[in-house]
């Protein structure tokens, strides 16, 4: 057993798995504590590397490509002090962040892991059901659904709408950015149908503007995290880009859009009075035609 203990965060390697364990001292992130402990195989990781310096150290852990939906959600845009690859450690420790280091290259040459793209997620993501309270509402994910329950200060084009519920089935894929504290960022779901709009955040129904707490804010990872993980690997996807489906025979490629689906009857009255709220918003001229087409879709098809 190799391990490392700081005030950051424990790292422990049994032969097999890279056991990271955030510390409990207030200086550790919000996000660090709350997404726990990450057993990582041995098979995920693509090297390490020890950086000294004069007064502290860094390990840094490297996994494969693909092989951590944590990675695939966040696209290296986690704060270093949130990343849970990267421990902190003080001086009188490096000779032991040496031979943890040391013991995981020797196991990663020993089993001949590739370093080479993987073609499944090797870790499971943080575990559902998760909710999370952001800047601009609360996100829930239950494993199948994402809900979206708008804030009193989201942009009233979101609350007309109403709450947000959006199946795996119909996902894409996810987008996530930071909201650094200088710039806003943002948790979008991107759905078959809404592949191609360019809302911007605070007014697209399918996407959370992160404006608040960056601490708080922050935590949103957890879902797009969580959600990534459910979708299909990307080395399993085949459409283009802009993820849609594959050209059919005759030319042209578009998304499959779901059947529509007519509203409950107990459901009528509330679903009039959204879109009389929608047309007063887009007759004011709060909605452009674009917006108003996609954000009434999107309360016809919630009901």
């Amino acid at each position: 057993m190799a391990e490392i203990i700081q005030r950051d965060g424990t790292w422990a390697f049994d032969g097999g798995t890279v056991r990271i364990t955030p510390g409990l001292h207030r200086s550790v992130p919000l996000f660090r504590q709350t997404y726990g402990e990450i057993p990582v195989p041995l098979e995920a990781v693509a090297g390490i590397v020890f950086e000294p310096d004069r007064k502290r150290g860094r390990l840094r852990l490297r996994l494969r490509e693909g092989a951590d939906p944590l990675l695939q959600a966040t696209g290296g845009r986690l704060p270093d002090a949130a990343d849970p690859y990267r421990l902190t450690v003080e001086s009188d420790r490096c000779g032991v962040a040496e031979y943890v280091a040391e013991e995981i290259r020797r196991a990663l040459l020993l089993d001949r892991i590739p370093k080479g793209p993987a073609k499944a997620y090797l870790l499971p993501g943080p575990p559902v059901p998760v909710s999370v309270r952001s800047s601009d509402g609360m996100v829930s994910f239950d494993g199948t659904k994402v809900r979206i329950d708008w804030a009193d200060t989201s942009d009233r084009v979101k609350r007309a709408t109403g709450p947000r519920i959006i199946g795996v089935g119909d996902l894409v894929r996810v987008e996530w950015l930071p909201n650094s504290g200088s710039e806003e960022g943002f948790l979008r779901f991107v759905t078959r149908e809404s592949v191609f709009a360019k809302l911007p955040p605070e007014r697209d129904p399918y996407a959370l503007d992160l404006w608040g707490s960056a601490r708080r804010d922050l935590l949103t990872a957890l879902i797009a995290t969580a959600v990534t993980a459910r979708l299909p690997h990307p080395s399993a996807c085949t459409g283009d880009a802009d993820g849609a489906a594959p050209e059919r025979a005759g030319g042209g490629s578009r998304p499959r859009l779901p059947d529509a689906v007519p509203p409950p009857s107990d459901h009528h009255d509330a679903l009039l009075r959204r879109l009389r709220e929608l047309g007063e918003l887009h007759r004011g001229g709060v909605l452009t035609d674009a917006e108003f087409a996609m954000t009434k879709a999107a309360v016809l098809r919630g009901f």
